[in-house]
């Protein structure tokens, strides 16, 4: 029998550990983590590329997979066909998801402030809310519409006569090409795309939900509401946010450096740095408290704010009934801050 010294067996186990072997032989497998994204790879979601790209998620010994979005995909449906264990969303989606019978509780919210406006050519004459009636408003879709709905029946205009709603691409085109007097568009992505297309900032006149009043939470992190009675499975979704909200509060601090992150995961190609660059640096003016120890939390009168303006639909609302506080959770953004 071959003897080994003391230390050189102490060093083998420590180069053993390093590589995620235990000293028997066998593998130390981290967590797997499954997130769904609401959108292609863009600095909307960079602080989840960037916990990746710094081992974040590593070291809080998990395997995570970020699965990009796109048009045809809707978180809740991949949430609720158990292809994600949590998904990215838009609270009006949500909630009308859960209303509609799937579960989702809101776990973390990570934007707390609203990107989503409407954009217009100053020429179409529009130039307040009041000028919307007969004109032509493009719409982004697939669970996008519910703020929108929400503003125009505050408004007191009925979608099937006062104006004429556009089911907007996701794309800026109809603005471009004077389909529509005014189309959806978030501060960070479409604006500057309207902008890039040789449309003149004095040339548009711009409405923020925000500013309307009738602003709803966006980029919130859901889970199936049964899965919340696993304490493994809170401790594991804690370790998640807890190396997520890390890789947040750095590309607040380093937009170049998160756009470069995003720029490395985007297989397509089509992602620039300046522009991502760009989109970071207004991603990050929607997450007013990163670098504190609020960010990830869900203020509850924020929650209670968004159901109201959900629910003042007058006779077509988004919900048609408060979804109360089991609709959100703050057992995980707990568990991460341990």
């Amino acid at each position: 029998m071959i003897r080994v010294p003391k230390f050189t067996r102490s060093l083998l186990a420590a180069m053993l550990a390093v590589c995620g072997i235990a000293a028997s032989g066998q593998a130390v497998a981290n967590e797997a983590v499954t997130v769904q994204l609401k959108w292609v790879p863009q600095a909307q979601f960079a602080g989840y590329y960037v916990a990746a790209a710094k081992g974040y998620y590593k070291a809080e010994g998990l395997d995570v997979t970020i699965k990009p979005g796109g048009p045809d995909i809707a978180p809740t449906q991949v949430l609720a066909g158990k292809q994600a264990d949590i998904v990215v969303d838009w609270m009006p989606s949500a909630l009308a998801s859960r209303e509609a019978g799937v579960p989702l509780v809101n776990v973390a919210q990570i934007y707390n402030q609203s990107g989503l406006m409407l954009t217009c050519k100053r020429k179409s004459g529009v130039s307040t809310p009041k000028d919307f009636k007969g004109k032509t408003l493009g719409v982004w879709y697939g669970g996008n519409e519910y703020p929108f709905l929400n503003w125009m029946s505050k408004l007191g205009l009925k979608t099937d006569s006062d104006i004429k709603v556009l089911k907007q691409g996701f794309n800026v085109d109809p603005l471009l090409q004077d389909q529509a007097a005014c189309i959806s568009t978030m501060i960070y992505n479409e604006y500057w795309q309207v902008v890039d297309a040789g449309v003149k900032e004095k040339d548009l006149v711009t409405f923020f939900y925000e500013k309307e009043g009738v602003a709803t939470l966006e980029d919130g992190l859901y889970v199936l509401e049964p899965n919340l009675k696993d304490p493994a499975f809170v401790k594991r979704m804690g370790k998640f946010l807890k190396a997520t909200l890390k890789g947040w509060n750095d590309a607040v601090k380093d937009p170049a450096g998160a756009a470069k992150a995003v720029v490395a995961v985007d297989t397509s190609g089509s992602a620039n740095l300046k522009v991502q660059t760009r989109q970071m640096e207004n991603v990050a003016k929607l997450i007013t408290n990163a670098g504190t120890k609020k960010i990830g939390y869900l203020e509850p009168a924020a929650f209670e704010r968004t159901v109201k303006i959900l629910l003042a639909g007058g006779s077509d609302p988004v919900i048609k009934k408060d979804p109360g506080k089991v609709a959100y959770t703050h057992a995980v953004w707990d568990a991460a801050q341990k």
